[in-house]
């Protein structure tokens, strides 16, 4: 009994990790699933589906990083990262509401445990988001008026 309820934590933890490991992921799936069932209706074919799907995906994160790390307007920067962190958010609703209900909760806390869940799995899509982008760089730092502004700036 021991044994098997330790598994079923130690599954669900794993199941966890992977859900915030992969949800940085969530918009570039997104668009490359849209993109290649595009293709393949217009009977482009199977194959030159799935490849320009995965290209899509690809340009569609890559960019994503290189314009979140390049601009340096906030509000750019925070639309960038909404829009990598919605998708992810709906995404842990989604599987944190499924595991609620395998666990047999009530509706109430079903539903709070997914809110709770999503809002953690876009957070953390928001940060993945910004690691992925790389630090500022050092001449970016010494140039910011954050920093020329704060007393500590030049304690290193």
């Amino acid at each position: 009994m021991f044994v098997s309820a330790f598994l079923s934590i130690l599954g669900l933890g794993l199941m966890v990790y992977v859900l915030f490991a992969v949800a940085v992921y969530a918009l570039p799936f997104f668009v490359a699933l849209t993109v290649g069932m595009h293709l393949y209706e217009t009977e482009a074919g199977v194959v030159t589906a799935i490849v320009i799907a995965m290209f899509a995906g690809a340009i569609t994160l890559v960019l994503g990083q290189i314009v979140f790390a390049k601009v340096q307007s906030i509000p750019i920067r925070l639309a960038i990262g909404a829009l990598f962190a919605a998708p992810a958010g709906v995404a842990g609703f989604s599987a944190i509401r499924g595991l609620s209900e395998i666990g047999g909760a009530s509706e109430g806390w079903t539903l709070a445990f997914a809110i709770i869940g999503g809002i953690v799995t876009a957070g953390t899509a928001w940060v993945r988001v910004a690691s992925l982008a790389g630090p500022i760089g050092e001449e970016d730092v010494g140039n910011s008026q954050i920093m020329q502004s704060s007393p500590f700036a030049n304690d290193r």
